[in-house]
């Protein structure tokens, strides 16, 4: 990856958040989706306390992608135990990425979300709550608490398997980018899910997947890319196909 392939990805990227900022600001898609699943008869969400929502997607889903987590340390651990004879260079490099976005991304989004003054959709008045409806850079009412649900820290538990594109990197960059894309479907599952429950809007997990998206590419840079690591990465490639002949 150049600098140039890097700062096109970042202008794209930043596109697509302004993208986010006019639907979020412009549109009502966010209230569309959530009166979708809203029972305005009995004033409730139905799927909220649901035993699939609630405690298989919440909390089993979370608990798993948590403990590939670690199986992920566990791997550099005992890599790092054996002075680096268990992983190739190329596939610690890749590693590391993984690792680095599945701490980066939910910390990074759940340090966001305690500074957001948004709140859930079940805690507003147009679903039964107390909480006004705030647009992004929307300013907080006089007496309003900060709501403390924005962007969506439950999905940014899985967004981190995304990463696992690095493995095809540097020399397959469009299978890379079809491994990103598959990448996103266990935090895209657990973002819905929650949205089903009334717990965050459609932009929120849209958001979290946005932050996934920049710090993976940044991670890539570090690792991958950066001059002396891609030619540390290049050579070993260059080595495992000449021994293979």
């Amino acid at each position: 990856m150049t600098n140039r392939h890097f700062l096109i990805t970042l202008v794209i990227l930043f596109a697509m958040a302004a993208v986010l900022v006019w639907i979020g600001r412009y549109t009502n898609v966010d209230l569309y989706l959530a009166d979708a699943v809203f029972d305005f008869g009995a004033r409730k969400f139905p799927r909220r306390d649901q035993w699939f929502y609630q405690n298989f997607m919440h909390h089993m889903a979370s608990g798993l992608l948590i403990g590939a987590g670690l199986v992920l340390v566990a791997m550099l651990l005992i890599d790092r135990a054996v002075k680096g004879k268990l992983l190739e260079v190329r596939t610690r490099r890749a590693l590391m990425v993984v690792l680095g976005s599945a701490v980066l991304i939910p910390l990074t989004v759940s340090t966001m979300k305690l500074l957001s003054i948004h709140h859930c959709p079940w805690s507003m008045e147009r679903y039964g709550g107390f909480a006004p409806y705030l647009r992004i850079f929307d300013t907080l009412p006089a007496g309003a608490a900060a709501g403390r649900c924005f962007p969506a820290a439950h999905a940014s538990g899985g967004l981190w398997v995304a990463a696992v594109a690095a493995f095809w990197l540097p020399e397959k960059p469009l299978k890379a980018l079809a491994a990103f894309v598959v990448g996103l479907t266990p935090g895209i599952a657990l973002g819905l899910s929650q949205q089903m429950r009334g717990a965050h809007f459609l932009t929120h997990t849209l958001w979290s997947i946005w932050i996934a998206a920049f710090i993976i590419l940044i991670l890539i840079k570090v690792f991958i890319f950066s001059t002396k690591k891609e030619l540390a990465v290049r050579k070993t490639i260059l080595a495992n196909q000449h021994n293979n002949f």
